[in-house]
């Protein structure tokens, strides 16, 4: 059986403004309204494969279940990282959570950002590569590359026309004339990020060629502990665990490492240019996610976030509109929008790290406004769900309730609200929501006070 394994841990910052450190690129529903990770996961959900193994950050731990439940796929564990410790320390962790339940099991490691037109052709790729596994071979998938392109690694093959060949040697991103020598040269694929091998084989490497690493995360597997439905580790340990790609650990030391050469119309959607790459275009090449218009304009890109965006006598533009930020630049620079996050963040700005939409395992909570001593924002609540209780030291807040049924509970005293109905939360008061309909609520939430950060929250049994 071959238990996949998600890494969902990346970030995705030269997507800015729309990928964010609380909600990266791989959660983001550009694609037919699905995300990457969604796609990723419906495609290794077939009669082949067993139930996902995903690996990804604590941060992310309620976006990873719900939108697994919303495409019906049911994980086989949900590990929480607590912090980000690159590949390594994860395809051994799937390993060794697959090999308690079958010695034999094969482990399909990929990343969940990556989007792959012909999945057909990637599936038969895996099904071909499985004899090679099962014999010992630790398998990487490379993409038969289409441009010289400069932001991949590479992978050097053997010659022959095998559909699995012995790898010579892994190359770091090259500079333009050597990706040009490469494309020509066709001895040379793109690294992928994605391997197919045994629990067994995976923990035999780390046992040769990363013993501290292996020791170390035998160790932290076993501060295993459940946390809803959710695995958790120690932290601690966790953070002490060498940061290390699996390229670095095992795969440019190892001797049973081979390639499948594949050409699944493949792309990591590393930058907006590639984004508009895989977008519907009209007749000038202009692409748009949500309300946009174009006016003699020529290959643009234009994502509108709940208004329209209109671009006007441009080329080779791109203009992504959120509701707290905006990006223009041209497609030839889609690379260096990672620079603007780093100055942002080295400015302390919040633009990085958060969405104005901040989701919940109860629902979201979405800012409209802010200012001084007051801010506003709309929450959705889902059917069932409840907020914590809890007050507030330096805020009050006043609810309005715009559609659904909403149960309110403050200082003991419960009430239901209905659409148009309000209610006033006075600072230090205890209080908590519930949806104890079957429909969402949607209300609005007006706090007012010296200090409104969500840090001040005080949270009650």
């Amino acid at each position: 059986m071959i238990f996949p394994c998600i890494l969902s841990g990346g970030i995705g910052s030269r997507l800015w403004p729309l990928s964010r450190k609380d909600r990266p690129k791989q959660f983001l529903p550009l694609f037919d309204g699905e995300s990457l990770f969604q796609k990723t996961c419906k495609r290794v959900s077939g009669k082949d494969f067993a139930n996902p193994i995903i690996i990804g950050g604590n941060a992310h731990r309620f976006l990873m279940g719900e939108q697994m439940a919303e495409i019906g796929v049911e994980a086989d564990t949900i590990l929480l990282e607590p912090v980000g410790r690159n590949t390594a320390p994860p395809a051994l962790m799937a390993a060794l959570i697959a090999f308690e339940k079958d010695p034999d099991a094969l482990i399909l490691l990929l990343p969940s950002d990556h989007l792959i037109g012909k999945e057909e052709v990637f599936l038969s790729a895996v099904g071909t590569a499985q004899d090679a596994a099962q014999n010992g071979r630790i398998v990487t998938f490379g993409i038969t590359p289409t441009t010289s392109n400069t932001g991949y690694g590479y992978i050097q093959l053997d010659a022959g026309d095998e559909a699995v060949r012995k790898v010579s040697a892994f190359v770091e991103k090259p500079d333009l004339a050597r990706a040009q020598e490469f494309l020509k040269g066709g001895a040379h694929v793109w690294n992928a990020g994605i391997f197919l091998y045994s629990a067994q084989t995976m923990i035999e490497a780390f046992k040769v060629y990363q013993p501290a690493l292996f020791e170390n995360i035998s160790a932290l597997m076993a501060t295993r502990h459940s946390d809803l439905d959710f695995t958790r580790l120690d932290e601690g340990k966790f953070a002490q665990l060498e940061s290390i790609s699996i390229d670095y650990a095992i795969m440019e030391k190892a001797g049973n490492v081979v390639c499948a050469p594949i050409a699944p119309d493949w792309d990591d959607l590393g930058s907006w240019s590639a984004i508009w790459s895989v977008l519907d275009k009209d007749k000038e090449g202009n692409s748009a996610l949500g309300d946009a218009r174009f006016l003699n304009c020529k290959e643009c890109l234009a994502y509108a976030d709940q208004r329209l965006v209109s671009v006007i006598g441009l080329e080779n533009v791109m203009v992504i509109a959120t509701t707290d930020s905006v990006l223009v630049a041209h497609k030839d620079q889609a690379q260096d929008v990672k620079k603007v996050v780093e100055q942002l963040e080295a400015e302390g700005r919040s633009e990085t790290e958060r969405h104005p939409r901040s989701y919940r395992p109860w629902g979201y909570s979405e800012r409209i406004n802010s200012g001084d001593r007051f801010a506003v924002q709309s929450m959705m609540i889902k059917p069932g769900k409840r907020l914590s209780l809890q007050s507030h030291l330096h805020r009050a807040e006043h609810w309005v309730v715009v559609s659904g049924t909403l149960e309110i509970t403050i200082n003991g005293e419960v009430s239901l609200l209905t659409e148009n109905q309000s209610a006033y939360v006075p600072l230090g008061a205890q209080h908590t929501l519930h949806n104890p309909g079957r429909i969402p609520v949607r209300m609005i939430e007006v706090q007012s006070g010296t200090y409104l950060q969500e840090d001040d929250i005080v949270r009650h049994s």
